[in-house]
């Protein structure tokens, strides 16, 4: 991170929802060692980037406890999304990143990342294998995992437990594609998969972005939109 980042101290606070959601309990306070940027539900425990550090937490009585952790990323995990046993986490400086936790060894492992360092701003998960994000140089882009990813690990998760055998670089064994990259001319701080209508068709990316737009991406469905709106462009 080009300006180091300073801070005196770094906390977790933990409430519940009383009364239908009207109210707030308190219940307690954690002291982490760094910024935590992101939270996410996993399996009734929470998920939580701690700087650079992503951490399992359990809740207890008197403050979180820590189950499992997995450190050195680059610059700081900035968004955590779960869909079934796979963890998405982004990077600030260093694009996706594809994990699953096993409960036998309790530990994290990563077996997917994006071949491009990207400064990510805003990500969306689309579906099991595709993630949509957008990073600080004003572009959208869409990545999937290759089709081959789901079978392998299936069959025998502990393949991957040596990295550095299947890794390039120390990276993980699959890389991810690039679906597409467009150039929005705006830096996009927040985005999400929706349905503009009550049908569960025509799902839309609904985004915000640091100028104050509020805009959609809408997907074509049939070569005869590629072709119409190709030749509207021209």
């Amino acid at each position: 991170v080009p300006k180091p980042k300073s801070f005196s101290a770094c906390y977790i606070h933990a409430y519940r929802f009383l009364e239908g959601g009207r109210k707030l309990q308190y219940i307690h306070t954690t002291p982490v060692e760094d910024i935590p940027y992101s939270f996410c539900n996993y399996k009734g425990r929470l998920l939580a980037g701690i700087g650079t550090t992503l951490r399992m937490y359990q809740f207890g009585k008197k403050k979180l406890l820590k189950k499992c952790e997995m450190k050195f990323f680059h610059a700081g995990i900035n968004n955590i999304n779960v869909m079934g046993e796979r963890i998405y986490i982004t990077d600030l400086a260093d694009s996706f990143h594809v994990l699953r936790h096993k409960n036998k060894e309790n530990q994290f492992f990563e077996f997917a990342d994006d071949v491009l360092p990207r400064w990510i701003t805003a990500c969306c998960l689309l579906d099991y294998q595709t993630l949509a994000g957008a990073d600080k140089f004003e572009n959208f882009f869409v990545c999937r995992l290759p089709q081959n990813v789901e079978e392998d690990i299936e069959e025998d998760p502990m393949t991957y437990k040596f990295k550095w055998e299947t890794g390039y670089l120390n990276g993980a064994a699959y890389k991810m594609d690039q679906i597409c990259n467009y150039y929005y001319g705006e830096v996009i701080t927040c985005m999400q998969k929706a349905s503009l209508s009550n049908s569960t068709t025509n799902q839309v990316i609904v985004f915000g972005t640091s100028m104050g737009s509020i805009g959609a991406f809408l997907p074509f469905e049939t070569k005869e939109d590629v072709d119409f709106f190709t030749h509207l462009e021209m």
